[in-house]
């Protein structure tokens, strides 16, 4: 058996290609699902949260540098935002959990 010698950033790009051109072309509510889950995925693996968005705008700009016109730039640049939103969706919400429980101990303190 191989020994993984990809690390977790690298594991991620690797992972996240695919499903940012599989939701350029399609669009649709599994390609979301996939990315909210990769980025919690990466959460988990302790992917920085700009690392996930260095990894996205590299690909996104690789993608872009092949458009045709600017009709398919706005496109484009709309499916790749609303991906990215889901993408790191799953750090906002520890985010929101950890300044709840935050907020909860100093309001006990």
């Amino acid at each position: 058996m191989a020994a993984d010698l990809t690390g977790p950033l690298e594991r991620f790009r690797l992972d996240y290609a695919p499903v940012l051109l599989r939701h350029l072309s399609r669009r649709d509510e599994a390609g979301l699902q996939d990315a909210y889950e990769l980025g919690r995925r990466a959460m988990l693996e302790s992917v920085g949260l700009l690392d996930l968005v260095r990894v996205h705008s590299d690909l996104y700009l690789e993608v872009l540098a092949t458009v045709r016109d600017l009709e398919e730039v706005t496109e484009v640049s709309e499916a790749a935002t609303t991906l990215l939103i889901d993408l790191i969706a799953s750090f906002e919400v520890a985010q929101r959990g950890f300044m709840d429980v935050r907020g909860g101990h100093q309001r006990d303190g």
